[in-house]
Order: structure tokens, then sequence, then C-alpha cells
């Protein structure tokens, strides 16, 4: 086990929140929560100034509205923070070879193995000029722990939010964890907390004086040996590179319990269709279809159904779903649907769809020509939404952002990331001038090559990830072997 804290963990600040902070002047230092607005959704992610209330990830979003009555409630914009994220991990991958992402917002680096730090002094550096390039780059914070495990790196990032640094020295590991919760090892969740803390064991440093042997008596081989070793600061995992994905999926939860089966069966095309999408995004394909139902008393049902080889045709994922609903009784009412694929691979057998066509052809005499609709069955133009946070542009006034919409009418704010606060403004919600638009990049472009300015907006660099800023490069030959081992 290495003894230099040359494992860094990356954690994005409240970074949804933040996000939208950044991207919204208006919304700057005040309270901000983003997740699900119906009845039934749930925070992602809390800015600091909804924390003061007691707002928190994962909490209904009911209990949040109660709590922080006056804060901007807005809808995910999960293509927004994915170009953000891809912008930090290019950073990431500049320091090393091993970078292991978590989630969007979070990953750990090992910087001796792409010898960008090997000693506590160089491993601070390159922490604290990755804050300050994630800063240049995105304009928003990160914190950062180092450490000589990722139990103790993560734990570090959790010390230093927000927007700060933390080393744990070498040899001041034990004394950190001692008068910690049991909670903050990795994996011990609330049903292994509540075991220990029955038998006394509530702080790390309780786990250590129990002794291995009490431990496995208590939580089993296994975990037991696992949880004494790292109350012991003893963590060997290693930083894993690529983390193979074993399934790809999408679900809804629904703010009015469906009742009507054929609603059902439309939203579960529509389920498949994303999850395919989700598929082709990451060049993958798959063999099995699982269908995913939660029934209005909460019981939830799964089904799935593997086919001949891996596909990543709509049209074959949405029959399959659609054969799984069939052996599913929601007649009482479904609270939530979701439709993935597992069985992954880098491949597909093309001739799967056509296979099936052909031989429900044989057996129904059908042409594969879509049968068109008569005038009075088809469905009438939907109306359109506008979910909150999100981007429009208007023809006469420009850029803006959704504060609501309800009754025939949606609300805009009108305002850049670069800009001042803006006006706000409402239409009706089908104003042929207003239309949904791409997110803004957060950072202003400096660079030379700018793109052309816009007529009365700021100039704003590209949103996909960009290469490590000039300043990197320029502060490591500047230090004299910073990023090199002397």
């Amino acid at each position: 086990m290495r003894t230099a804290p040359t494992i860094l963990h990356l954690d994005m600040d409240a970074f949804y929140a933040s996000a939208e902070q950044a991207a919204k002047p208006s919304l700057r230092g005040k309270a901000v929560v983003v997740g699900g607005l119906g009845p039934r959704g749930v925070v992602a992610t809390a800015s600091y100034e909804a924390r003061v209330f007691g707002v928190r990830s994962a909490m209904p979003m009911a209990q949040a509205r109660r709590l922080a009555p006056n804060a901007a409630y807005l809808v995910p914009r999960f293509a927004f923070y994915r170009s953000i994220s891809e912008q930090v991990m290019g950073l990431l991958h500049t320091l090393s070879p091993l970078v292991e992402p978590l989630s969007l917002d979070e990953a750990f680096v090992d910087l001796e193995a792409g010898d960008a730090a090997w000693d506590e002094a160089s491993a601070r550096l390159v922490g604290e000029r990755l804050r300050a390039d994630i800063r240049g780059l995105t304009g928003l914070t990160g914190s950062v722990g180092l450490a000589a495990c990722k139990m103790l790196a993560k734990i570090a990032s959790e010390e230093a939010k927000p927007d700060g640094l933390v080393v744990i020295e070498p040899g001041t590991e034990r004394a950190l964890l001692e008068p910690m919760p049991v909670r903050i090892l990795p994996g011990v969740g609330p049903a292994t907390g509540d075991h220990l803390r029955r038998a006394g064991i509530t702080t790390v440093g309780d786990i250590a004086e129990a002794g291995e042997d009490e431990l496995v008596r208590l939580l089993g081989k296994a975990h037991g040996h696992a949880l004494y070793a790292m109350a012991l600061a003893r963590d060997d995992r290693p930083v894993v590179a690529e983390r193979e994905a074993k399934s790809v999926s999408v679900e809804d939860t629904y703010d009015v319990d469906i009742h009507d089966r054929i609603r059902v069966g439309t939203e579960v095309g529509r389920l498949a269709d994303r999850c395919v999408r989700r598929l082709r995004a990451a060049g993958l394909s798959g063999r099995t279809i699982v269908l995913k139902v939660r029934r209005y008393d909460f019981s939830t049902l799964t089904r799935s159904e593997t086919l001949r080889g891996p596909t990543d045709d709509p049209a074959v994922v949405r029959e399959a779903a659609a054969r799984l609903l069939e052996s599913v009784d929601t007649t009482g009412g479904v609270r939530l649907l979701g439709v993935g694929v597992s069985g992954l691979a880098d491949y597909t057998q093309e001739d799967l769809f056509a296979q099936a066509a052909g031989e429900r052809e044989r057996e129904s005499g059908q042409t594969d020509e879509p049968e068109e609709l008569p005038v009075e069955r088809q469905t009438a133009p939907v109306e359109r939404r506008w979910p909150a946070g999100h981007d429009v542009r208007h023809a006469e006034f420009g850029h803006g952002w959704v504060q609501g919409s309800g009754l025939g009418r949606v609300t805009v704010r009108f305002e850049t990331p670069g800009s001042q606060p803006g006006r706000v403004r409402t239409f009706r919600v089908d104003d042929p001038d207003l239309e949904p638009a791409d997110p803004l990049p957060l950072v202003p472009l400096i660079a030379e090559g700018a793109q052309e300015q816009v007529a009365g907006e700021p100039s704003y660099a590209s949103s996909e990830p960009a290469s490590l800023p000039k300043s990197w490069s320029a502060s490591s030959k500047a230090d004299g072997g910073a990023m090199s081992r002397p």
C-alpha cells in the first residue's frame, strides 16, 4: 500500500445547482433546487443557499418546497451538465491515464500512475492547479481530497467542501478516522449502521477497538474483514480507468397514476426509444430487454426477455418491451415505468428485426408498409411543454430561460451567463416566436479565433469539451519540474 497522498478525489460542489446559478445571473447567491418538480419528484441537487433551510439530495420535492418555499425549483438539464462534466474529465485525463469517474461530478485519479505527483508537496500543487483550472474552464468550483488510498481521498474531499482542498498526511490517518461515525466508511449503509449501533459501535474507533473477530461475527466474513481493514485506514482498491457498463436503462415516475392501458403502452414505447438513444450514444447494443413496473401499491415488478443476439434497433426493443408489458397487470394504476437493456456488447446483430418482421408477416399476411391512421384516429397536436429552467430563444428578445408555465402561459427571464440579471416577460405557450434553445457555455471565449459575437449577446466558447488551459502548461514549466519527477 502506498504512503504518499497521490490518490486524488474530485467532487464538484453542488454540481447541478451551481451550473444553473452560473448560467442564470438572477439566481446567483440564491437558493436553487434541481430535481423532479411533480408531487412525487425528488431533489437531485440543492445549492448551498438551499441547504441552509435543510434541503438535501434525495429528499422528496414536496418536503423541500415546505422547507424553502422561496427557492428556485428547476428541471434538470442533463445534456448541459454532461457537457461540463466532459470538460472537467478532460482535465483529469491530462494528469493520469488512471481516471475513475463515479458520476458526472466526481472521480478518482491516480496521480502517481501519470507521474504527476509522488509526494505530499507535488500532490498538493497538482490539486490546487486543478481547482484553479476547473474554475477557469467552466466557471464552477470543485473540492479536492488527496490521500494514500481511495477511501481517505473521498473523506478528504468531503472535509474540503465547498471549494477547498484537504490533504491527509501520512501517519495521521488513524487519528483522523477514529472519532468519525461508522457511516463514513464505504459499505456502511443505514441497515449496517443500525446493526453496529445496537452492538454499541458508533464510531470508526469503536470498530478498531472491537476487533476483527467481533466484526466478522456481527457482519459476516467478507464484510467484517473489509470493514475492519478500512477502520485501520487500509484500502487497497485500485483506481480503475474503465468501468464496464452492465446495463443501460431509463425510467419515469408519474405525478398521477396511469390507469389507461393504451397510455401505459405508449409510455413504454417512448422509454424504449430513449433507452436505445443512450445505447447508441455509448456505442453499445444488448441482448436482454428489461421492463420495470411500479404499481399503485408500490409493488415493483420486473420482466425480461433475452433475444438471439445483441441489438440497438428501437423497433426491436419497443416490441420486446411491449410483449413484456402484456404479462403485467396494470389495472390498479402505474406509478413508475422503466425500460432497460443488459447483456451489452459493442456489436449489433443486424438481421434481428428483419427476421422477426418476416416471421410476423408470414403469420399474418401483412406487409411492412405502415398503416396510415384514418383522420378521426389521428391525435391532435400536443401542447408544447416548457420545463422550468430550460433554455429558450425568442425572435425579438433573444436567449432566456423558463421561470415557470401554466394556464396557457410561459414566463421567461431573458439573460445569459455573462449578462446582468435579465427582465421577465410572459408569453402564450404556443407563441410562434418562442422556441426551445441549446444552453450557452458558462465561460466567455477569450482565446484567439473566437466565434463571431451574436448581436446583443456576449460571445461564448463552444460547449464541446475543451483542451487543457494554457495556464496549466505554462505554470508547470515555470515551477521547474512540478509536473515531472526530479
